[in-house]
């Protein structure tokens, strides 16, 4: 009999045990997802708030992301373990083997519950339309046309206004005017209030390019990151999008959303114009899926300082199109749609739904129509030809 023999049995049975307890973790997680005003309630407002603040009080001061090393730490010890497991089957120490792989189980099952008791919970909470009182979103392809039409006419009118200097902005100054458009959202409607908002640049833009990525949030370190290096006119709506998320807005759709009202009302002209031109392409391309003669008709109304800005958008993201970025958004889809988000990624698409739902409120927070004369009608902007 081996010595040791023992002593891994016990061993293992402390694994499985630590398993099954993991898993009624999950269990009870995945169950109180079902819940959405329990999750909005004790989670979204109560718990994850403290976290918020927490990890933002420590981690918010350094200038890179600690999220991204740790993604990197995590890369290595899962590496690590897989060529143990799979060197110790060739040597047939089975025994060995199988106490790397429980450990490897329960390392699975400890960042599956990480990610969710640090932030994915906020993937059910009740929708940010319920929240915002933004539900109204039925909506005519002629009404979808004259709010594409407005947002085209802001989109130029905003472009019109940028300096050289202001197209050549820092990704520090960039990161600043977003933290601060993101601030004064808390005036607009309580639910928009953000702890701490901050957004630094991955260390993993190189390989975001390739993998079509603008930015994301690190659950796990309460960081949002974007790509530092893609177009300037992509980057103040994304560095918006992703504190969107470090607010509890876990819905894609939801974070375009926040991100197009803290860019669109926000005193920096490149902000406000990365915002116009992110919600111009979304209602473009829902007119596109609808009626493609309108499409065409709809897209000679864009100035060409604007058709220029598109036309290197497009260019750069084609040049690092890859096998790499078409798996990856397979596998994102997937995980979008596992996390309350059925469409996956034709969830940033729903954005349309609130913002014709906003745009129906008089660009209201507070549910008032255009009838109501305490809020005014939002003001069409003059066409740049």
């Amino acid at each position: 009999m081996n010595k040791y023999a023992p002593g891994n049995t016990l061993t293992t049975k402390k694994l499985l045990f630590v398993i099954a307890g993991l898993c009624l973790l999950l269990l009870l997680l995945f169950t109180t997802g079902n819940f959405p005003n329990f999750t909005e309630r004790y989670y979204s407002t109560g718990l994850y708030r403290w976290i918020s603040f927490l990890w933002h009080l420590l981690l918010g001061w350094l200038p890179f992301s600690l999220g991204d090393v740790f993604y990197t730490s995590i890369i290595i010890v899962a590496i690590v373990s897989l060529w143990k497991i799979i060197r110790q089957l060739f040597r047939k120490q089975y025994r060995q083997a199988g106490s790397v792989g429980l450990r490897l189980v329960i390392g699975i099952q400890v960042f599956i519950a990480a990610f969710y008791l640090l932030w994915g919970m906020n993937y059910f909470r009740p929708p940010a339309a319920k929240i915002l009182s933004l539900q109204d979103s039925t909506y005519t392809f002629e009404r979808l046309q004259t709010i594409t039409l407005l947002l085209i006419d802001s989109t130029n009118a905003n472009r019109a206004l940028l300096t050289s200097s202001q197209q050549n902005q820092s990704n520090k100054a960039i990161y600043q005017n977003a933290v601060k458009a993101v601030r004064q959202l808390a005036h607009r409607h309580k639910a928009l209030r953000s702890i701490y908002p901050a957004v630094k640049p991955s260390i993993f833009t190189f390989l975001l390019n390739y993998m079509g990525t603008a930015g994301y949030f690190n659950p796990f370190s309460g960081e949002a990151q974007i790509n530092y290096a893609m177009p300037v006119v992509n980057r103040p709506v994304t560095a918006c999008h992703e504190i969107a998320h470090q607010m509890g807005f876990a819905r894609e759709d939801e974070a375009n959303f926040v991100g197009f009202l803290a860019g669109e009302r926000s005193h920096d002209r490149l902000l406000r114009y990365s915002a116009y031109f992110m919600a111009m392409e979304e209602f473009m391309h829902q007119v596109y899926r609808r009626d493609t003669v309108v499409y065409h008709q709809l897209k000679t109304n864009i100035s060409p300082a604007v058709k220029s800005d598109i036309k290197a958008d497009q260019d750069y993201w084609e040049h690092y199109e890859n096998q790499i970025g078409y798996i990856s958004s397979l596998f994102y889809d997937r995980f979008l749609k596992i996390n309350n988000q059925p469409e996956g990624l034709r969830t940033y698409n729903r954005m349309i739904n609130l913002t014709m739902a906003y745009y129906a409120n008089g660009k209201s927070l507070q549910g008032r129509k255009y009838g109501d004369k305490s809020q005014p009608r939002p003001k069409i902007h003059g066409r740049v030809n």
